[in-house]
């Protein structure tokens, strides 16, 4: 059986373009394919077209849009994700157009399609003394307990995604001062995070406890399950809402029904930023590629805003009363006025 053009251009733009050419991470990779497995699966689901008949001139703008919707419609993606594929198609198409002119137009035609305006959720985090519950729960009196303690206060402390989390290894922490870890996030960019000498106490407690100080496990994963694999998003979930059900027992206020990993990144932001930490840096510590990203969590703060208008404020209102307001016939003030 002959392979299709579309066969070719999509093995192309995997295998080499994105890699060697773009220098995407396996991660982004991973993310690319995955839209394009649900693209052959629509295409063949809905249009009737196999993945070995599936050719470019079978691809249009309507089928893409059409891929959109379905996306939304049966596999009840939020507009986030459903505009995370369309970012895949674009930039495919955009490889293409150079490697086929012929259908130049068409090509463009589908890039042309925009973004869903997706709606802005309202930023969900702890405060101080919500975070200090949380973690109070885990027991440190088991083994399991005190590594626990060690991953959630330190998924707090630098502000890191879970995946970032997930990836550590012991290698990436000095525990010489100046104490800092490592951590390598998006399109593989590093950062180095300094760490206060609280954590770095829990830490050196639990990496000489769990064997991690050995130069043989430099490259081990920081935080492993029972079968010393290392953690999962879902095993990271699991941890933290067994311990965030366990916080809200004891205090429902301070821990919000709704609680994910990225709730301890966002809570490390908002209290940088209210302890007067400057957003360049805070930039910096999260890993974001531009302080545009930063801002939004200045712009959730109502606490900052109400102090900004708090010192802002003129009281303009006047000392006394009218004299009207004590007088108990008003028509007749106004009558006589």
């Amino acid at each position: 059986m002959k392979p299709t053009d579309f066969s070719k251009y999509l093995t192309d733009y995997l295998t080499r373009y994105l890699s060697h050419e773009r220098g995407c991470s396996s991660k982004t990779i991973i993310a690319y394919r995955d839209t394009f497995v649900l693209f052959i699966t629509f295409m063949h689901q809905v249009r009737n077209i196999k993945a070995e008949k599936l050719f470019m001139k079978s691809i249009s703008r309507a089928s893409v849009v059409e891929f959109l919707d379905w996306l939304q419609s049966e596999r009840k993606c939020c507009d986030s994700t459903r505009n995370l594929r369309l970012a895949a198609l674009h930039s495919f198409f955009k490889y293409v157009q150079y490697q086929n002119p012929d259908n130049l137009y068409e090509y463009q035609d589908i890039m042309s399609i925009k973004a869903k305006k997706a709606r802005k959720k309202s930023l969900n985090y702890l405060t101080i003394e919500g975070i200090t519950l949380l973690l109070e729960q885990p027991d440190i009196t088991t083994k399991k307990g005190r590594r626990d303690l060690a991953l959630l206060s330190l998924m707090y402390d630098t502000g890191a995604r879970v995946q970032e989390m997930i990836d550590l290894t012991s290698s990436a922490i000095l525990l010489d001062k100046p104490y800092t870890i490592q951590i390598t996030g998006k399109g593989n960019k590093t950062r180095i995070i300094p760490l206060l000498e609280k954590q770095v106490k829990i830490l050196q407690n639990y990496l000489t406890e769990f064997g991690l100080l050995k130069l043989q496990a430099r490259l081990y994963p920081l935080f492993f399950n029972s079968r010393y694999e290392k953690l999962t998003r879902a095993g990271v979930t699991h941890i933290l809402l067994k311990y965030a059900d366990k916080a809200r027992i004891a205090n429902s206020k301070l821990i919000p029904e709704k609680l994910s990993c990225h709730t301890l990144r966002c809570s490390k932001a908002m209290h940088l930023l209210q302890a007067g930490v400057n957003l360049v840096y805070i930039r910096d510590i999260l890993g974001h590629a531009s302080v545009i990203t930063t801002e939004i969590y200045a712009r959730a703060d109502s606490k900052l805003k109400r102090e900004a208008i708090e010192k802002a404020y003129v009281d303009v209102a006047p000392k006394a009363e009218p004299f009207w307001e004590n007088n108990e016939n008003l028509l007749c003030w106004l009558k006589s006025f």
